[in-house]
């Protein structure tokens, strides 16, 4: 294995950004980089600071699931202050930076599946999790959770042997996880930047998912929906056109490509 130091001296060393990632806390284990991330913005940490662990043992994703963080892999949060309108962004934004940042620096091609899910041939690499605290009608903070599996074998984790997959594992080598954290972090400022601009980052997100057009099932909460994913609304949410011919907003959910 490729060993790094991923220091917080070394990630900001050449770092090409204004504000993300000029403060990295970095820990050798943690349950979960977002915990620690929530915990910092309340005492007041500024925007753009980074928590960063060399493994999690308790990570979590979307929809309350684990979610697993070898060593090898990377777990970092990132502090925000978005606006209320920003909000629903952000799991577009952290998504697409996660696909630039492949491409550049490993060169594959990567797929995006509704809401934020990152795929290589179609099997998982990356997971996001977007935690928020919104006091009336302020945003106080958000904190983008990032998981990327980057060296490790799947095959060495039968709980996601199927379904996982790890930029390594794709190119048959290993990377420099610092070259891809720095990456990481310039595509999130970049993207973060562009946000107050237009849609540019809703049109981007929308035309790299591998969901539209796609007959799906949907589960969410409790209901499981079943249709074609039609197309996206500029808040995220999905429209799922029924087989009664009746179009529908999914909010928040998990899809599954029918084949």
């Amino acid at each position: 294995m490729v060993e790094e130091n991923l220091s917080p001296a070394d990630i900001t060393h050449k770092l090409k950004t204004d504000f993300i990632g000029h403060k990295v806390i970095a820990y050798p284990s943690l349950t979960s980089t977002n915990d620690i991330a929530k915990r910092e913005a309340k005492k007041g940490a500024r925007e753009g600071t980074v928590i960063l662990a060399e493994e999690q043992t308790a990570g979590r994703g979307r929809l309350k699931r684990a979610w697993l963080s070898p060593r090898g892999s990377i777990a970092l949060s990132i502090i925000l202050h978005p606006t209320p309108a920003q909000l629903p962004s952000l799991s577009m934004l952290a998504s697409l930076a996660v696909a630039r940042c492949i491409e550049k620096v490993g060169g594959l091609e990567t797929q995006i599946k509704w809401p934020n899910d990152v795929l290589i041939n179609g099997k998982k690499v990356c997971g996001i999790l977007i935690e928020s605290d919104v006091r009336g009608s302020a945003v106080d903070y958000a904190v983008i959770g990032i998981g990327l599996n980057v060296n490790l074998k799947p095959a060495d984790f039968p709980e996601i042997a199927a379904t996982a997959t790890s930029l390594s594992h794709e190119l048959g080598r290993e990377l420099s996880r610092l070259q891809i954290i720095r990456c990481l972090l310039e595509e999130m400022e970049n993207l973060y930047l562009e946000l107050p601009e237009g849609d540019s980052v809703f049109r981007e997100w929308r035309d790299r998912l591998v969901t539209l057009g796609k007959e799906v099932e949907v589960s969410s909460g409790k209901t499981i929906y079943k249709g074609i994913a039609e197309s996206v609304a500029s808040d995220g949410s999905l429209l799922l056109r029924q087989p009664d011919g009746s179009l529908i907003k999914i909010v928040a959910g998990d899809v599954t490509l029918r084949r």
